[in-house]
């Protein structure tokens, strides 16, 4: 029954500084940081879409995917995590231990992230599994990384490394929150946006925000290893760069900065948090559109490919 689930959900949920109302009214009341900016951000994920449960992809899975997903839009404008808000439909067979699965798999990662929950709604229905996390963050004012700031002659420096996401990584989203953190501090940034849809697509979404054009460096964007393996499948027929540019659901971040703060960063990678690599994987230039440089100086129009939702107008 709903009571007794949400009775035990709350049982679990601690006491925190940030909730001057708690989890449990009509609506919890958060204290904003003081100085700070508020940021807001909303995912929802949907089976059959976005993952199907099963024995590789169980409850807990999901729930961690659903909040990281937020954490990482937070990450893409240097925002540091601090509360969460949960909603979720439950199929109605199993519901109860889908549901709890659900919460252990937000509870580890919010843990690891300091993020307190502030409280969600919970339904029931003849339908798949459907669940939608708000996350909120805080930065300082004047300080959020926005996707439309890029600047000819900036350099494109990257978290992590692309591709073959679908064999796993998809549903371990690691969101690069106190990367972005660190970077914030140290350098600066004219533009970041994270990688959910495909290299390629989100990029060309900066550069279309930016009013500027990109050029990529095909031997400096980091393969997976991931990509490599997909594209030895008998039925795969695509190259690993081609699944570094268009898979998607990586979750790393992709900035614009000057070229002197994009060096220094990328020669103090070692010391990022889990000692994240960083890359210089192209640069911003004046005029519209992708293209593609290969190692010869060539280059050449790159098409933004990725995953978009499709539904008819």
């Amino acid at each position: 029954m709903e009571t007794d689930f949400v009775n035990w959900l709350l049982a679990r949920i601690p006491a925190d500084p940030r909730l001057e109302v708690p989890p449990g009214d009509d609506a919890a009341v958060l204290r904003p940081p003081a100085g700070r900016r508020t940021v807001v951000t909303v995912d929802m994920l949907m089976e059959g879409t976005d993952f199907i449960l099963g024995p590789d992809c169980t409850p807990r899975a999901v729930g961690h995917k659903a909040l990281a997903v937020n954490l990482s839009d937070l990450a893409a404008m240097a925002a540091r995590p601090e509360a969460a808000v949960v909603a979720v439909s439950l199929p109605r067979r199993g519901g109860d231990a889908i549901g709890r699965g659900l919460l252990e798999g937000i509870e580890a990662l919010a843990s690891e992230y300091g993020v307190t929950l502030a409280g969600g709604d919970t339904n029931a229905w003849d339908g798949r599994l459907v669940i939608s996390i708000t996350a909120i963050g805080s930065v300082a004012p004047g300080a959020a990384w926005r996707r439309d700031g890029a600047r000819p002659g900036d350099l494109l420096v990257a978290t992590g490394a692309f591709g073959g996401s679908l064999l796993g990584r998809h549903l371990a989203v690691m969101p690069r929150c106190r990367e972005a953190l660190a970077i914030a501090a140290r350098h600066r940034v004219h533009a970041a946006l994270d990688v959910s849809d495909g290299l390629t697509l989100d990029v060309s979404r900066m550069m279309d925000a930016s009013g500027t054009a990109a050029v990529l460096d095909a031997a400096r964007i980091p393969i997976h290893p991931d990509a490599v393996r997909m594209s030895r499948r008998p039925d795969d027929g695509r190259t690993p760069l081609d699944h570094a540019l268009a898979d998607g659901e990586d979750f790393e971040l992709v900035m614009a900065m000057p070229a002197e703060a994009a060096h220094a960063a990328v020669a103090g990678s070692r010391d990022m948090p889990h000692a994240t690599p960083l890359s210089i994987i192209g640069e911003v230039t004046a005029g519209q559109g992708l293209f593609l440089r290969q190692p010869d100086g060539s280059q050449a129009p790159l098409a933004a490919r990725g995953y978009l939702h499709d539904f008819d107008s």
